[in-house]
């Protein structure tokens, strides 16, 4: 997994959206990003959330706010990062998720409050997981699955202080 992933969280709305973003920031650390920048007021109960389970589970991972998707999205484009847009409007995964892997620096937005015609016209891909509503995390959940083939599922996170092994497949009584 030699690649660089970014999400770019649009729309966060303090208050409002607080768990789903919260959410949107353990899947994308679970499932193989490097960081998660949010678009919106800083909202320092969501980056102290992740980085107890940093802490916890292992892994570098990291929470950014920012004000403006596009300066985000130039700054990251700079650097060589294409940008993938998940909605329901795009090109279905399966159909073109062999062109985006070419790329290993990948930015993936994703939305929260209704998405700007700008976030489709910058982005090198709009992505479709499904042409049905869906929620944002389970689109980034895919995505990133697909992305890496499925490799990130087997990912092992340094320095974690708990790490679970095959034989705590089944939940085991308290006392």
């Amino acid at each position: 997994m030699d690649s660089k992933v970014v999400v770019l969280r649009y729309g966060h709305r303090t208050g409002r959206d607080d768990r789903v973003t919260t959410h949107c920031c353990l899947v994308a650390r679970a499932f193989g990003a490097n960081k998660i920048i949010i678009i919106g007021k800083e909202d320092k109960g969501i980056k102290e959330s992740v980085q107890k389970v940093c802490n916890t589970w292992g892994g570098p991972f990291s929470v950014e706010f920012a004000s403006s998707w596009q300066e985000e999205l130039k700054r990251l484009k700079q650097q060589g990062f294409i940008a993938v847009h998940l909605t329901m409007y795009g090109k279905p995964i399966q159909d073109i998720i062999d062109n985006v892997r070419k790329h290993k620096k990948v930015v993936v937005i994703i939305g929260s409050k209704k998405v700007e015609i700008g976030v489709y016209r910058e982005s090198d891909y709009n992505v479709a997981i499904t042409k049905q509503p869906h929620s944002e995390i389970a689109a980034l959940a895919v995505f990133l699955d697909w992305y890496f083939n499925g490799k990130e599922l087997n990912k092992r996170f340094s320095g974690a202080k708990i790490i679970l092994t095959e034989k705590d497949e089944k939940p085991k009584k308290r006392k």
